[in-house]
């Protein structure tokens, strides 16, 4: 009975945090998920987290809408670091969802919003973002990554899930642009 409490009131919450159409997608029959559209701009300035934080669980789609799978990534943070916003958008939402605190981006110029959670937020709904901005801090706690601290990262094209590791650069995700270094002391080559 208890169980069945807390999902209601997951279920009660969820269109507050998905939106109404995204609701009714997920009241809808387990079926196949829809296609997931055109590419994902790599339009992400920064991590949400740290500078490159430790992947701890990766995308894994769900082959139905009820499917076991992972709809966004789990990063490694402690409690109470800064969340930053990864593009620049609109707080669609800010608040908990079934005891946990969500923040939510709608990207500027685009289709997609992100997720941010466990997140105690620092903005509000409708508030402007840039990329980079603070938006919460990693809320102590929870049982999503185990013993670890971490931020689940989730991306949304309208109701479809998409891997938000797709927004960030290549360079971003390599670890940077090369640079090059002096080098000192070594003998120049002869003729």
């Amino acid at each position: 009975m208890r169980r069945a409490m807390r999902w209601m009131g997951a279920a009660t919450a969820l269109p507050l945090a998905l939106g109404a159409t995204a609701a009714r997608a997920w009241v809808a029959a387990d079926g196949p998920p829809p296609p997931a559209g055109p590419p994902v701009p790599a339009i992400a300035h920064a991590w949400p987290v740290g500078v490159r934080p430790p992947v701890l669980r990766g995308w894994e789609p769900p082959a139905t809408v009820y499917g076991p799978g992972h709809r966004g990534v789990d990063l490694g943070a402690a409690p109470g670091e800064p969340v930053r916003a990864v593009a620049a958008g609109r707080v669609s939402y800010a608040g908990p969802v079934a005891g946990r605190g969500v923040v939510s981006v709608q990207l500027t110029g685009t289709d997609l919003r992100t997720t941010y959670e466990p997140v105690t937020a620092t903005v509000g709904k409708g508030q402007v973002v840039a990329a980079g901005e603070v938006v919460g801090r990693v809320e102590p706690g929870g049982a999503h990554c185990g013993a670890r601290s971490c931020v689940h990262w989730g991306l949304l094209r309208g109701d479809v899930y998409v891997d938000p590791l797709l927004l960030l650069p290549p360079w971003l995700l390599d670890g940077g642009p090369p640079r090059l270094l002096p080098v000192l002391g070594v003998p120049l080559p002869e003729g």
